[in-house]
């Protein structure tokens, strides 16, 4: 079965994004373990406000790689990605039980903690940035129920990023 992996940058705070959705604290310096994780996934997943993102600022990048939207409110997306809507659920399911690679949950919050609730995500590939923003949007809002994970892995870089890989079990 393919796993699906949230692959975020993060704040030593737990934000994904400063309080004016601002991401510029993001280390861009080095590949910082990417290029190794985009050869183990083939399908990238989006919430509605990360793919408009995405189009906007990115549209050319992992183009090698399936898109798939979820969102309820959009009609359409570009040619070459999936929009899923309504219950997710089933249609992940039947996705992480196709063959291939594994899938990348790249975002949102609101897409991550739901995949969380509905214990959909396997492994969380953590790059924790030092830094502390104060505000913004946490990754993890509006879980009811804590998450057990196992700490699979660990890198640190020498600008002080560090990689957690962890299991969810």
């Amino acid at each position: 079965m393919r796993k699906v992996i949230l692959n975020v940058a993060i704040t030593l705070d737990g934000l994904i994004e400063g309080p004016n959705g601002e991401y510029d604290w993001c280390f861009t310096d080095s590949d910082y373990g990417m290029n190794e994780f985009l050869e183990v996934t083939d399908s990238i997943f989006f919430g509605r406000k990360s793919y408009e993102l995405f189009t906007a600022s990115f549209s050319q990048m992992w183009n090698d790689k399936k898109h798939f939207v979820f969102s309820n409110t959009l009609h359409s997306v570009q040619a070459g990605a999936v929009l899923i809507s309504g219950e997710i659920e089933e249609k992940i399911m039947k996705l992480k039980n196709e063959k291939g690679k594994n899938i990348w949950l790249f975002g949102g919050a609101s897409l991550a903690s739901s995949l969380m609730k509905a214990d959909l995500v396997d492994e969380l590939l953590l790059a924790i940035h030092p830094i502390v923003l104060g505000a913004g949007k946490a990754l993890f809002e509006g879980l009811n129920t804590p998450v057990k994970l196992k700490l699979q892995d660990t890198k640190t870089y020498e600008s002080g990023l560090v990689q957690n890989r962890y299991a969810v079990i």
